[in-house]
């Protein structure tokens, strides 16, 4: 999942085609990456405490959310950083050789977690609209399903990883080490994995957003029967319309954002030889594409927070309660400056009813 530079495996190629370019236009993108893990670090943190200081939001679905979040959290703090300080540095992989292997772990895995999760609040929003009078699930099967969630994408982060190397160059005379995905005469292997990895981590999330809305609408039209009288029949067409709107908004973003860097990916799967994509702008095509799907980690929080009803209901209600409160203090002092004016009025009154009376 790392920002590859791996023109040096050509031999019949200049050494470090792309690379030249790439630093050309390292004023561009470093700003661009700086203000994408600001903004994404912050957003799913304050989404995060929100989920879990807010007792009204403790529900399956707000809890998957909040998972999607930490996913987006790791993700800019701990990977997208040193990935880019790899993508933009001339001596290549400077931060060791378990870094390496843990970042390239961390990466894919958080992928993976957002997939399942948004794969997952597509199955809940189902189970709630088709089973309505069901029980929902307990807190501790909510820890147990996210818990599962991570296990099994560490699981099907191991190939990447395992195929990871670690490569000092200064060896064979060039100032660079390479953390890149190798995978040695196992090439009909590698398409399999990009293949796959290509369903899981793209059209599975896709496909059950698609299903999950077919079922919904259908029993919702199952319960709008013509001629039938249901005295909920518009509450259920309202919920027909919200139910998915922040969902699929939200994979409708994570397939746009990635879409271009797993396209760009297959292509270079496929293409050794870089004949489909030009070594010199291979880089600059790969980083660009980079930056696009990282930037999905910044949606969410705002999608949440703006469109769900309850989102918005306790982010308002938060800031009001500590508008209310610096109110209510200026409110109180202004009370007690008004009290204390109306007491001296009302004793200079009596004092002058006294001097009245005494010189009557």
């Amino acid at each position: 999942m790392a920002l590859p530079n791996d023109s040096w495996q050509n031999t019949s190629a200049p050494l470090f085609t792309g690379l030249d370019l790439l630093l050309e236009l390292k004023p561009l993108f470093i700003p661009l990456y700086a203000t994408l893990v600001a903004v994404a670090c912050m957003g799913n943190l304050f989404l995060i405490l929100l989920i879990a200081l807010t007792k009204k939001l403790h529900c399956t679905s707000n809890f998957l959310i909040g998972n999607l979040a930490a996913a987006d959290f790791v993700m800019c703090l701990a990977c997208v950083p040193l990935t880019v300080s790899y993508a933009f540095e001339v001596r290549g992989w400077l931060f060791g050789m378990f870094m390496c292997y843990f970042v390239t772990l961390m990466q894919a895995t958080t992928v993976f977690v957002s997939v399942l999760s948004l794969t997952a609040i597509a199955i809940d929003r189902y189970i709630v609209v088709a089973y309505p009078i069901r029980r929902r699930i307990s807190r501790k099967s909510c820890v147990c399903i996210v818990a599962c969630i991570w296990l099994l994408s560490i699981l099907a982060s191991v190939p990447t990883s395992l195929h990871t190397q670690y490569l000092d160059l200064n060896a064979i005379g060039h100032d660079m080490i390479i953390c890149e995905e190798f995978w040695k005469h196992k090439e009909r292997e590698r398409l399999l994995y990009s293949c796959l990895m290509l369903l899981l981590s793209y059209m599975l999330p896709l496909l059950a957003v698609s299903v999950s809305f077919c079922a919904i609408s259908y029993h919702l039209q199952k319960r709008n029967i013509p001629g039938a009288a249901y005295p909920c029949q518009d509450k259920w067409s309202k919920t027909k319309q919200k139910t998915f709107r922040v969902l699929t908004i939200s994979v409708v973003c994570f397939a746009v954002c990635w879409l271009p860097l797993q396209v760009v990916n297959f292509i270079r799967d496929i293409d050794e030889e870089f004949t489909i994509l030009d070594k010199r702008y291979v880089n600059v095509i790969q980083v660009s594409c980079h930056l696009i799907a990282m930037s999905s980690a910044c949606y969410n929080p705002f999608i949440y927070a703006s469109l769900h009803d309850k989102f918005r209901f306790h982010l308002s209600s938060y800031f009001y309660r500590k508008k209310k409160s610096s109110s209510t203090v200026s409110y109180k002092a202004s009370r007690f400056n008004t009290c204390s004016t109306l007491a001296d009025a009302a004793a200079g009154l009596s004092d002058k009813i006294a001097l009245q009376a005494r010189f009557s």
